[in-house]
């Protein structure tokens, strides 16, 4: 009797869903067909910036095809550093004249290194930007090892955590998780951001760009605070060529560290702790060519020569074997 009961209710049920959901079918086909119709349905219905959260939520994967880092992220930073290169004479003393007519203030200016910052509209932050010059390293070192997580983690004293998550072999682009101290008594912040980099051999350029992303392989810990607002663009020409002493740099950034200090101690962590990163970067670089220690070299580097480093995104594979030409990518 029970039995009958059973079958009798599930009948009904099943009854309540055919007329609830009449565009549901209950052949394995069709059922394929409307689950993929009610992805690209969420994903257009919930344009912009939320579909990536959504579908990542719903599926557990990362959807590269929102957030892989763009051609044109590239162009960007590269076109800045063009327009900065012809007053690259003038670090010594003037100021550019473009920096300035785009709201940016100077509030650094020394040799060899000039920094200028810019309100983000809408919030108490501040973007910056950095340009500056090195003599005594090559831009391939400085470069690389600015890429090279392992070595990081042996010269930066406040990296927890530094780890490539996921590839994705189509773009180069790859998922980074950066766990770092803050000063006390603040808890320590964890970043998780997708970046590439882009060698351009014709106009001998390098470029690095980097901006904070969600990953459902890395939810939120109660030990971090989790930095959502994260951006980073350097490029790096060098006087001669990447393997010759001397070049010029562009870095431009911001920050939300997620604190509740006031602005102005916000603002100075910013602004103070991108130069003091990169005096660590270059003494960093310094001393992997004096001591003759071994850095990945990214500029030869190809992603799917990474091994076990990290796991490409599985819809990328075929793709990862025929990499873009006249690109390095990591």
């Amino acid at each position: 009797m029970w039995q009958r009961a059973f079958r009798g209710a599930s009948a009904g049920v099943l009854g309540w869903l055919r007329y609830r959901l009449p565009h549901l079918c209950w052949n394995g086909c069709t059922k394929q067909r409307n689950t993929r119709a009610l992805v690209r349905g969420l994903r257009y219905s919930n344009r912009p910036g939320k579909t990536g959260r959504l579908l990542a939520a719903l599926t557990g994967a990362f959807l590269w095809d929102e957030e892989r880092v763009r051609e044109e992220e590239i162009i960007r930073p590269a076109e800045d550093m063009k327009r900065m290169r012809p007053g690259a004479d003038t670090i010594r003393g003037q100021t550019s004249t473009d920096t300035e007519d785009q709201g940016w203030e100077l509030v650094v200016d020394k040799k060899d290194f000039k920094l200028w910052r810019r309100p983000i509209e809408g919030t108490h932050l501040y973007q910056y930007r950095v340009f500056g010059s090195y003599r005594d390293v090559t831009p391939r070192q400085f470069f690389n090892v600015q890429l090279d997580t392992e070595y990081r983690k042996k010269w930066d004293a406040l990296v927890i955590k530094l780890d490539v998550i996921e590839r994705d072999g189509e773009s180069g682009s790859e998922i980074i998780h950066w766990v770092t101290h803050f000063p006390y008594p603040m808890y320590s912040r964890d970043y998780v951001y997708v970046r590439k980099y882009h060698v351009d051999q014709e106009n001998n350029l390098m470029v690095l760009v980097s901006r904070a992303v969600q990953h459902p392989s890395i939810p939120e810990s109660p030990d971090y605070v989790r930095v959502r607002n994260y951006q980073s663009q350097m490029v790096i020409q060098p006087h001669t060529s990447f393997d010759e002493n001397g070049f010029d740099y562009l870095l431009t950034y911001s920050d939300n560290p997620q604190t509740v200090f006031p602005r102005y101690c916000v603002n100075w962590m910013v602004s103070s702790g991108m130069p003091d990163f990169l005096d660590k970067l270059h003494m960093a670089t310094v001393q992997a060519k004096n001591q003759e220690i071994k850095v990945r070299d990214y500029i030869s580097f190809r992603p799917q020569d990474c091994g076990s480093e990290s796991r490409a995104s599985p819809e990328r594979k075929n793709a990862a074997a025929h990499p873009a030409p006249h690109m390095e990518y990591a």
